[in-house]
């Protein structure tokens, strides 16, 4: 489990250095799109984690007045 959160984080930050260095607006434009592209690839791979994640927190939240797992929707949905 620690392993999968070491993972996220570390695409996290890398998904933040890509940012950082686009915003700078000094890279050359294939470099920027090559950035671009894999900082779109690493966001669809973080947010699938955050949607398994949620999906994970519904089904633990409780239990209902038989015993059966009671689940809720994760935040305002």
């Amino acid at each position: 489990m620690a392993e999968k959160k070491d993972e996220f984080e570390r695409g996290m930050k890398r998904l933040e250095e890509i940012v950082t260095k686009l915003e700078s607006g000094e890279l050359p434009l294939d470099e920027s799109i090559t950035l671009f592209e894999e900082g779109m690839k690493l966001s669809k791979g973080l947010d699938k984690r955050l949607g398994e994640a949620e999906r994970r927190v519904e089904i633990i939240v409780g239990r209902d007045a038989s015993g059966g797992i009671k689940t809720e929707p994760f935040g305002d949905e």
